[in-house]
């Protein structure tokens, strides 16, 4: 398989996407429910369909898995896992924090992510192997080797009033051993911008996998650490993500226990 190619390709999914989400920015009309509070909206819905058909005009026979459409295709080992808006809440209020998401996976493997802000203009992008870049420029997480010095993100899962008490733990606990702790509200921008040096560390729960398919690979390309709260191998259908910069690991991990 050439992932330069496959690279080529879904930056270019990424940009009709990301055109997608520019026209209706500021124009939603009141949006449609998935539940209470998961919103969908003419963009999510229209973003999605320029992305897999920029795809399918190329690779006509590989398996989709996105957010809005669900799982389709029947060649699964080459299958590429698609959020066409992360950030919904954040793009309904006109908040300029949102992306594009779109990886690439392989046998089993994620091999090339995409992650798109439209309304800055920053690309970043990874390739198995190849390192991780934003606007073609190499990137690579930060040298913090202290929680007291570093800058945190992390993100509240939908269902947080079920789970408030172990959510607000593990925020307090962070927020008091660490310069502090930013909610953007967009998984995949969270990974990058820890890729590239913005944020030292990034937790979060209850994610799916294409929340972090693609920025968990930039991350993982930049040099960054991801396990679960169990310092356990990061698996895309798992349920926690831990990703940090490598040094302050092992005291996240101790943060992030419910007795800390």
């Amino acid at each position: 398989m050439n992932l330069e190619r496959i690279k080529t390709v879904g930056i270019g999914a990424a940009y009709n996407g990301g055109r997608v989400l520019r026209s209706f920015l500021g124009k939603i009309k009141a949006p449609d429910h998935k539940g209470d509070i998961d919103l969908v909206t003419e963009a999510d819905l229209g973003s999605e369909k320029a992305i897999i058909e920029s795809i399918h005009k190329v690779f006509p026979d590989h398996a989709i898995l996105a957010e809005e459409s669900g799982m389709s295709g029947e060649n699964q080992g080459s299958r590429w896992i698609i959020d066409p808006l992360d950030g919904t809440t954040n793009y309904t209020h006109q908040l300029g924090l949102f992306g594009v998401s779109i990886a690439f996976e392989m046998e089993g493997r994620i091999a090339v992510g995409i992650v798109l802000n439209p309304v800055s203009g920053e690309l970043f992008t990874a390739v198995q192997g190849q390192g991780a870049q934003l606007n073609g420029r190499p990137i690579h997480v930060t040298e913090t080797r202290r929680v007291l010095e570093s800058l945190l993100v992390t993100g509240f899962p939908y269902n947080f009033s079920e789970i408030f008490q172990e959510v607000m733990m593990r925020f307090s606990n962070c927020q008091r051993a660490s310069q502090g702790v930013r909610r953007l509200g967009s998984a995949s921008l969270d990974l990058c911008f820890l890729a590239c040096g913005r944020f030292d560390g990034f937790w979060e729960q209850n994610l799916k996998p294409w929340d972090t398919a693609a920025g968990y690979l930039i991350a993982r390309e930049a040099g960054a650490h991801i396990t679960d709260f169990s310092n356990r191998a990061f698996s895309i259908h798992g349920n926690e993500i831990l990703a940090t910069n490598g040094w302050i690991h092992e005291d996240m991990l101790r943060l992030l226990k419910e007795d800390a």
